[in-house]
């Protein structure tokens, strides 16, 4: 039996929210799209107190923010750089473009195709965002994209050094200090000064995320993305404490975020909601981290882990921290998920920072159809096709001709009926009369 100790914020209540932030991105997008840079910078000074005399940062800037940093701070971006160009890279090669023969004298194959402009939106107002740079620009970087725009907003009156320097080091070719709706709008749409791409990727607050739902379309995106969830599933091997550090750990990315404890013990459960009330009264971000608990957290309680498998496919959340004695069940049976963190040992900050895998994940149950940002996102599969012989050509022309007749296609049927009277042998298809759309 599946039982609620505790409950999220009502359907309803979220999505009165959502309106409202419909309506106003809205109204900046249009106001971009008729004044251009004029709209952009009275945005950024609006929402960001900031206006630069450029937006877009110079090589002297760059090198400039690369040598605020210490030794240290450089090193461990260059390590969490390392790891995901490695797991990109692999992914990489895991796709190869092929060609076939599948009948006599017919050949198909596709190619990965990357795409030409993108768009990096890196997070940096409330918290300095830096490993959303290597996650998109880098991966970008090794799927072959010809050129990265990167941008985020200034972090506290100036373009964050740890940012501006992982975006440089994955291989940003542009840099902007921008941030918010009037980031992802003048690089989808393109401005004076501004280039537009061809995708958008990256997270953001709900007015970015919402930014890039409205322009999809003129845009690719990577996928469609809300606050940040997360989910802990766990029996009684693990404890209280570690089931609330891994829940508060990514309530603390914004009010909104839903995290949620689901368990087969009822005796971890009520630990669960007493130790997350004992460190929220000494976690630095308790006010942040505090309100999300309070509004979208959740605590459910199964009987077997049938029944919590059940509720994590329904869930379909972005972060799945595993901790139970069989954690491969979830891996070999779970089937909506963002990405999986299987055992004690690991954990979502992991996965966020430098372990390699990709942090720019599906949110909104949105896991039921899509995975997350990887390198075969930036990579378009396109197919192609060449008839080598008349016969072959003659061969598909009598069948597509007979299909299009059933589907009153006059006109794709003559592109059939000429390949078959210019290629056919006549020995071969004397008998065979084109035919014609029915009445």
């Amino acid at each position: 039996m599946i039982r609620h100790l505790k409950r999220r914020q009502d359907a309803a209540t979220i999505a009165h929210a959502d309106a409202k932030v419909r309506d106003t991105v809205e109204a900046i997008i249009r106001s971009i799209e008729e004044r251009g840079d004029v709209a952009v910078r009275e945005y950024s000074r609006q929402f960001d107190q900031w206006d630069p005399a450029d937006f877009r940062l110079s090589e002297d800037e760059i090198r400039k923010a690369v040598g605020q940093l210490s030794g240290r701070e450089l090193e461990d971006i260059r390590f969490a750089q390392k790891q995901i160009r490695h797991f990109a890279q692999k992914q990489r090669e895991s796709m190869v473009d092929i060609e076939i023969e599948t009948l006599p004298g017919v050949v198909l194959g596709h190619k990965h195709i990357p795409v030409n402009a993108v768009g990096c939106y890196v997070p940096g107002g409330k918290y300095p965002m830096i490993a959303s740079a290597h996650m998109s620009v880098l991966t970008a970087k090794v799927a072959g994209v010809k050129r990265i725009v990167a941008t985020a907003p200034p972090y506290q009156g100036a373009p964050h050094p740890a940012i501006v320097t992982a975006m440089h080091l994955g291989g940003a070719d542009e840099i902007f200090a921008l941030g918010g709706v009037q980031a992802v709008t003048a690089m989808a749409i393109g401005t004076e000064s501004i280039a537009g791409v061809d995708m958008l990727v990256g997270p953001g607050n709900m007015f970015v995320a919402e930014a890039k739902r409205q322009l999809y379309g003129r845009v690719g995106i990577d996928l469609f993305a809300g606050p940040t969830e997360t989910l802990v599933i766990a029996d009684d091997t693990v404890d209280a404490e570690l089931c609330a550090v891994d829940l508060l750990g990514q309530a603390e990315h914004g009010p909104t975020s839903p995290c949620a404890l689901l368990t087969n013990s009822q005796a971890l459960a009520e630990a669960t909601i007493k130790e997350v009330e004992r460190q929220l009264a000494i976690l630095p971000t308790a006010d942040i981290a505090g309100k999300a608990w309070a509004e979208h957290g959740s605590v459910i309680v199964c009987d077997t882990d049938a029944e919590m498998l059940q509720v994590a496919d329904e869930l379909a959340y972005e972060h799945v921290q595993v901790m139970t004695r069989d954690p491969d069940f979830y891996l070999h049976n779970m089937t909506n998920y963002g990405a999986l963190f299987l055992g004690p040992r690991t954990n979502v900050s992991f996965g966020d920072k430098c372990i390699g895998t990709n942090h720019t994940l599906p949110t909104n149950r949105n896991a039921r159809y899509t995975g997350g940002l990887w390198v075969g996102k930036f990579l378009k599969t396109c197919t192609y096709q060449r008839v080598l012989s008349d016969q072959a050509s003659a061969m598909l022309g009598e069948v597509c001709s007979r299909l299009c007749h059933m589907e009153h296609f006059a006109g794709h049927g003559e592109q059939a009926n000429i390949r078959v009277r210019r290629y056919g042998e006549r020995g071969d298809v004397a008998w065979y009369q084109p035919v014609q759309p029915l009445a």
